[in-house]
């Protein structure tokens, strides 16, 4: 099984969170995958979900992480310096957050976490053949940390 992975830097910055999926768009492109795909539309959302997380609630910078498998798999991860491991929420009604690993762990295959360095990375894979299309997006929160 051949691997091809690239990454991003990102600042601790909610805007970079649009670059995130520019790039992601870009890099899933450059990998035969259409912007207009159901497997492009759930991984976007996922990089949205998971850099906002961490940025938005670790204040830290992140690296964004995809590795494309030969067989068509893509894994997607996002390193940040919190310890702090990812607490799932369940939103409620008209909650405007709490939902973003909630999401994740309904589009996503597999997902976890594990540490990495002084901080920890958070991963999960999609099955190009497991993909529906996408129809929503949310943001998740859960508190901030120090780095």
């Amino acid at each position: 099984m051949q691997v091809l992975q690239v990454q991003l830097e990102v600042g601790p910055d909610p805007a970079e969170v649009g670059r995130a999926r520019r790039w992601a768009r870009s890099r899933l492109a450059g990998s035969g995958i259409g912007d207009d795909e159901p497997l492009a539309e759930t991984l976007v959302l996922i990089i949205s979900e998971l850099v906002t997380n961490a940025v938005v609630h670790t204040g830290c910078p992140a690296v964004l992480r995809m590795l494309f498998a030969a067989e068509g798999g893509v894994r997607v991860e996002v390193a940040d310096a919190s310890d702090r491991p990812p607490q799932p929420r369940h939103a409620e009604g008209d909650d405007t957050n709490g939902r973003g690993l909630e999401l994740v762990d309904g589009l996503a295959d597999r997902w976890g976490w594990q540490p990495e360095g002084a901080g920890k990375s958070i991963w999960c894979e999609v099955d190009p053949v497991s993909v529906a299309p996408v129809r929503g997006q949310g943001a998740v929160s859960s508190g901030r940390v120090h780095c």
